[in-house]
């Protein structure tokens, strides 16, 4: 169950959750979650936080520590790469702030390294195939079509916990009646 304050105000800044809105048909957007890593005059990117593949890191890259954690599908953009968020710090030389107390990419060798001395710290770092990108204004103009909704102040332990079963249906409901009432209705309208 998600237990934090949040602000509903659709201003786009690093650090904020998108929401997809009930009826955004898309691929990899219907029913979305994502954390917004950059939002600026060039464009935008983030992570999708609610949908995973089932398969270990360990699986697929070599000599890594075998930890408890999902694998998240950050977005149809470079799904070729691995990519992960953090709260590890200068723990991973050569990772870069984003906000809300977390970082972005490092050292590959000081991640692995890290949970080698400490699989406890896998809770503090989460990993993505792909992004999610969006072109100059093209954040800003599924703004005015309404496709998101904005909230912000999320703590960074929300972010990076992958156990939270439907975060989607969670921040929605804590939106009010209207949205609650739309987290019942099915994905597909015409399967109602």
């Amino acid at each position: 169950m998600i237990d934090f304050n949040f602000e509903n105000n659709n201003q786009l800044l690093p650090g904020s959750i998108l929401v997809a809105e009930p009826f955004l048909l898309d691929d990899y957007f219907s029913r979305a979650v994502v954390f917004l890593c950059d939002h600026n005059a060039d464009g935008s990117f983030g992570f999708v936080l609610n949908k995973y593949v089932d398969t270990k890191l360990s699986d697929f890259v070599d000599d890594f520590p075998d930890i408890q954690t999902q694998i998240s599908i950050g977005g149809p953009v470079d799904m070729s790469n691995l990519f992960y968020i953090h709260s590890l710090g200068e723990e991973i030389e050569g990772s870069s702030p984003t906000a809300n107390g977390l970082f972005i990419g490092g050292s590959f060798e000081d991640v692995k390294s890290v949970l080698r001395e400490d699989a406890t710290k896998s809770k503090n770092i989460r990993f993505f195939i792909g992004y999610s990108g969006w072109d100059k204004e093209q954040l800003n103009d599924e703004m005015k079509e309404k496709s998101w909704i904005v909230l912000n102040n999320i703590p960074e332990n929300q972010v990076l916990d992958t156990t939270i079963e439907d975060i989607w249906t969670e921040l929605l409901e804590k939106q009010g009646k209207k949205f609650k009432v739309m987290t019942k209705f099915p994905k597909n309208p015409s399967d109602n």
